[in-house]
């Protein structure tokens, strides 16, 4: 039975068309060892049914994916449109390989592929935010996290968007050759060395509301009185609307209760201070409504995954960098 420190081969399983940056991330990271490691390190195989797409490249696989089943890792990279089903011979393939004893690791919408084989089911699975609710509906079975940056299941793994699949990479390496190398392949790449899977992906999902809804007003009024106390009494006074008719309005279009809504829109308020200025917690705490640091720390780290001090370090190194 294969081990973490056994594994050396990487397979990346391509077929059809396929989004060229999360390719290209597997790839770099795999694919070149960093000055002072001395430890062998991986071989990477391209394996697909043929020519691909990716993006406005065609690729030429070096490998038939037969060849997953016998490989150690399989990275299955972003397919470019997920409204296109998987090719059944990528499924089988990916669903084959982790028969045989291979970690199976998706990146952004490479989940879809994972859902397909059915290696999601009764375990965590994310992918990127703007997907996860088709995730969950296409495979019910899986529970589905659109706040975490990747998950880490022992032999199945996923990866929200972008970004996120360096942190999944960075973290394949760290289980393999520990955090010293993990943190030399990150400077090399010139990233932060490691983001933990349960971090929040750092973004807002935007709102679809038309300027003709109900809320719509309500929302910007609100946004722009962040520093204000603000009840839902004051919030339903506003909108004209009783409490009652206010929550579920707010539920219709948000999928949150009034002060759940307000809390995200505080800490990501909080988020863009953290970034943009070298305001205290304090002064930060006292700007978006909060009070005290007290409270922002524990509902930042309540919605983001992380305290607000690490996560300015994060966002300060990354544009020092």
């Amino acid at each position: 039975m294969r081990t973490l420190s056994d594994m050396h081969t990487v397979a990346l399983a391509t077929a059809g068309q396929l989004l060229h940056f999360e390719l290209a991330v597997a790839y770099e990271i795999f694919r070149n060892p960093p000055v002072d490691v001395t430890s062998s390190w991986y071989d990477v195989l391209l394996c697909g049914p043929g020519s691909l797409q990716v993006g406005p490249f065609v690729v030429e696989p070096d490998h038939g994916l037969d060849r997953l089943a016998s490989a150690d890792t399989v990275l299955v990279p972003a397919c470019a449109d997920i409204d296109d089903p998987p090719p059944p011979e990528l499924i089988e393939a990916v669903r084959a390989a982790h028969e045989a004893g291979a970690r199976v690791a998706s990146l952004c919408t490479g989940a879809f592929v994972l859902g397909a084989a059915g290696l999601l089911d009764g375990r965590r699975a994310t992918t990127h935010w703007a997907h996860t609710d088709e995730l969950s509906a296409r495979h019910p079975q899986a529970v589905v996290d659109p706040d975490v940056l990747y998950t880490d299941n022992g032999s199945v793994l996923t990866a929200a968007g972008k970004a996120a699949a360096v942190d999944l990479c960075l973290h394949l390496v760290h289980l393999d050759h520990g955090a010293t190398v993990a943190n030399s392949v990150a400077r090399r790449l010139v990233v932060p060395p490691h983001r933990a899977g349960g971090q929040a992906q750092f973004v807002s999902t935007p709102m679809k509301v038309s300027g003709d809804h109900m809320l719509a007003g309500l929302l910007a009024w609100t946004q722009e009185r962040l520093d204000q106390p603000l009840t839902v009494t004051d919030l339903a006074k506003r909108a004209n609307l009783s409490p009652r008719q206010l929550n579920r309005q707010f539920r219709s279009v948000t999928g949150q209760a009034p002060l759940q809504w307000l809390l995200v829109q505080r800490v990501r308020r909080a988020q863009q201070l953290l970034e943009a200025t070298d305001d205290s917690i304090e002064g930060v705490a006292v700007a978006t409504g909060m009070g005290t640091a007290t409270t922002l720390r524990r509902q930042f780290k309540r919605v983001v995954g992380v305290p607000p001090d690490t996560y300015r370090r994060s966002f300060r190194s990354t544009r020092t960098a």
